[in-house]
């Protein structure tokens, strides 16, 4: 009987340790740079997200942190917002074919964006967000690939810039991919409204304010002809109970 409790015993202890190593090998592979944005990032938009960068090393501490964004799929506008303790710097390139944005070419678009630490680390156990602004998001995609590098303070350097593919596993190195939803009603998404829009609009409260400002006559030259009413029935009876009196 102690036999076969020392046998139940020992597998349970392998069992545990089995289950320990698949979750402590586990936990590192899913920690890796991510893009996500805050609300909603809607095509033809404009949208804020947060790259989130884990740290993954036990012993190394993150000192720079760099996105590109896609040649497919260029955004005119990416502007970061500033971290304390970190520099960043916008890289730009020249466009094969120019952009067109608000009614103006774009000859030129956001290749990467660069974070170096200065004063500050994401050290072991600790993730930092380095917050975007993207715009116009493309309307011709349902995503976009963000491929990133990671670079220790030994040397070591992660480069996150395999695309994950449908129905596939996860590759060992994601890059991060910024899901985009369908174009708002406007089809402006975050934009500002064109200007037709905004002179229908205008017209549109103009009018509503005249019709606003002639109901107020009418009502005011109702009023007043109520009040003349009353007031010419009260002389007709002051006259009348003047007669009366007179008569007496």
């Amino acid at each position: 009987m102690s036999v076969s409790r020392t046998h139940v015993s020992r597998a349970v202890l392998t069992g545990g340790a089995a289950v320990a190593s698949v979750l402590l090998l586990a936990g590192p592979a899913s920690a890796h740079v991510g893009v996500q944005p805050q609300g909603e990032a809607a095509k033809g938009g404009y949208a804020t997200v947060n790259v989130k960068v884990p740290n993954e090393r036990d012993n190394a501490s993150t000192v720079k942190v760099e996105v590109n964004f896609p040649t497919d799929h260029p955004l005119a506008s990416v502007m970061p917002q500033p971290v304390p303790g970190w520099k960043v710097e916008v890289t730009k390139a020249k466009l094969a074919k120019p952009l067109e944005l608000h009614g103006k070419k774009i000859n030129e678009a956001v290749a990467k964006v660069t974070w170096t630490a200065d004063g500050s680390k994401i050290g072991p156990g600790q993730f930092q967000q380095f917050p975007l602004s993207l715009g116009q998001l493309p309307e011709d995609t349902d995503r976009l690939v963000l491929k990133a590098i990671q670079t220790y303070d030994n040397n070591e350097v992660v480069r996150w810039i395999e695309e994950p593919k449908d129905g596939a596993p996860e590759p060992e190195n994601p890059a991060p991919v910024l899901k985009l939803s369908a174009a708002t009603a406007d089809h402006h998404g975050g934009a500002a409204p064109a200007a037709d829009d905004k002179a229908g609009h205008d017209e549109k409260a103009g009018e509503h304010k005249e019709k606003e400002a002639a109901g107020s006559t009418d009502s005011a030259a109702r009023v007043l002809g109520v009040v003349g009413i009353l007031v010419g029935l009260a002389g007709i009876a002051f006259g009348v109970l003047a007669g009366r009196r007179r008569s007496a």
